[in-house]
């Protein structure tokens, strides 16, 4: 069974900055588009960025220009760098594969105070 462990979530300032990972216990990036995903108390999760296989990428309204998602199939690893970070980004985040999700991982808290 493929396992995904995010990481780099913390506590950040608003307008501070934080990168998160994700990696696959297997290549199953490689060959798929993946996305990162948020959940904030009493919301549903929602996407955040998503990056197809070629590299392609697209971004939620609310981070479009902040956030950037890439990825390094060499180690099964999606990035999201979190610029400019607003008390509203908050949440935990998750990444998954973008068309058929598989199981979620535990998630990255990710905090920001105003």
């Amino acid at each position: 069974q493929v396992q995904l462990v995010e990481s780099g979530g913390g506590l950040v300032q608003a307008g501070g900055s934080l990168r998160l990972s994700c990696t696959a216990s297997t290549n199953i990036f490689s060959f798929n588009a993946v996305a990162w995903y948020r959940q904030a108390p009493g919301n549903q999760r929602e996407l955040v960025a998503a990056i197809t296989s070629r590299g392609v990428t697209n971004y939620a309204d609310s981070v479009k220009g902040r956030f950037t998602i890439s990825r390094d199939n060499a180690k099964n690893t999606v990035y999201l760098q979190m610029n400019s970070l607003k008390p509203e980004d908050t949440a935990v985040y998750y990444c998954n594969l973008r068309i058929f999700p598989i199981g979620w991982g535990q998630g990255t808290q990710v905090t920001v105070s105003s």
